[in-house]
């Protein structure tokens, strides 16, 4: 399950392109083998690690000329990738694990550690995987009963992502990140009579988790969910989003509801931004290299809208983790090692995973990331001022995440339930969870 909590006390370091990814030490290791050095199977003979992750083709090229890079400096190891976009990622990955044909090595979302970790399908890295100069915040999200079962793979914030061309032409202007949730809807209604046929000002996020996550929480109103595991969502928070949004798909400001249901985040000829049916859309800061690399200098990032506090948040991008069951725990752990601690591995992933979490070896790369990278690094340390931070909070609810608030999103969107009867049934989903 995902949290934020107001970020307290932030370091003055991290608001430093140089910072990367928060300074400070701590959490776990102490492996001893040097990042840079060939390893050899402990059985001396060849080994094949299965990997798996998702995301788009930037990230996908870039892990796939670590793992070369990593097979020319230990021959005896080679891997077998799966990677695809996130649709559909979750079931075939749940699916292998039932069959006890999970991969050696496995991408999993911060949200979902626990919920892994207490079905033991996670091997123990506490001593494998050196974390010395990784920031304590950071791997604590990858621990579960005391054990570090998962290594963060970045740090990421959670903004917006436009078409800055678009936003121009139409003689709009620009959101800067001090906006507030007021000015993004006031930005929406001043776009109609702008827009052009078959454009529209934004994604429809009437039932939405994550947008409207900071929606409440810029208004002061708290977690969706408790950290004891409690129904939290405020109704009147709740009714006055989805009823903006019901607004603008009146006024056809937000797509048509197939429209909106045919986003294919990343995809060249799928996502909607990058075809120009969408102005703006939300996203993470590492992520916007990919959005860039499909459409170059087209788009521009800009904080989450605020209300009485800040809407948008910090959070570990990504884990890696290592299967229980594979029979290369080993193997996989100094490879993990390699992917957090060796210089060569940070350079070629750049921020393809969000800001670096070695923050020793990405203070010495800073002068080798791209504009692109760089922009998502600014949007980061403007919202590492005030934004939330992401804390592990109640397991078990990762179902209502994925699957009943996506069920109601799609009917508010085609217009079956109203803003009442979707906060009714969202409070009855809930319940099954709260008693689990």
């Amino acid at each position: 399950m995902v949290f934020w909590k107001r970020l307290a006390g932030v370091s003055t370091s991290l608001l430093l392109a140089g910072a990367l990814a928060a300074c400070g030490s701590g959490g776990g290791g102490g492996n001893n083998v040097s990042a840079d050095s060939p390893t050899d199977a402990a059985d001396g003979g060849q080994v094949k690690l299965r990997i798996m992750w998702w995301g788009a083709e930037t990230r996908h090229q870039a892990t796939l000329n670590a793992l070369e890079e990593y097979t020319k400096l230990n021959p005896n190891v080679t891997f077998e990738p799966e990677y695809s976009g996130m649709e559909g990622y979750l079931d075939k990955l749940s699916t292998q694990a039932a069959a006890n044909n999970a991969p050696d090595i496995i991408q999993i979302d911060p949200s979902w550690v626990a919920d892994w970790a207490s079905r033991s399908q996670l091997a123990d890295l506490t001593n494998s995987v050196d974390l010395s100069n990784v920031d304590e915040k950071l791997a604590n999200g990858g621990k579960y009963d005391g054990k570090q079962v998962a290594i963060p793979l970045g740090s990421t914030a959670y903004g917006m992502v436009y078409d800055k061309a678009s936003l121009e032409k139409m003689g709009l202007t620009a959101p800067q990140n001090d906006w507030t949730w007021d000015d993004f809807f006031a930005l929406a209604k001043e776009s109609k009579g702008k827009l052009a046929s078959g454009q529209y000002f934004t994604k429809d996020y009437a039932g939405d988790y994550f947008a409207y996550s900071a929606y409440q929480y810029a208004a002061g109103k708290g977690l969706l969910v408790t950290e004891d595991g409690k129904f939290n969502i405020d109704k009147d928070t709740f009714l006055k989003w989805t009823k903006q949004f019901e607004e603008l798909r009146k006024e056809g400001i937000v797509p048509p509801a197939d429209v909106n249901a045919s986003d294919k985040e990343f995809d060249p000829t799928g996502d909607l931004m990058v075809k120009g049916t969408v102005l703006f859309r939300l996203g993470f800061s590492s992520n916007f290299a990919s959005w860039d690399s499909l459409k170059p200098g087209a788009f521009a990032m800009v904080k989450m809208p605020r209300g009485v506090e800040a809407g948008g948040w910090l959070k570990p991008s990504l884990f890696f983790a290592v299967s229980q069951s594979s029979a290369h725990q080993e193997e996989a752990a100094k490879f993990l090692d390699w992917f957090t601690n060796s210089e060569e591995a940070v350079k070629i992933l750049g921020t393809s995973r969000g800001n670096p979490v070695n923050s020793k070896v990405a203070e010495q790369l800073i002068g080798s990331f791209s504009e692109p990278e760089k922009v998502g690094m600014e949007m980061y340390n403007a919202t590492a001022v005030d934004g939330q931070q992401w804390t592990a909070g109640a397991s078990g609810w990762t179902n209502w995440v994925d699957k009943d608030w996506i069920l109601v999103r799609d009917e508010l969107s085609f217009g079956k339930k109203t803003p009442e009867e979707a906060f009714e049934e969202l409070k009855s989903t809930a319940q099954e969870y709260e008693n689990q």
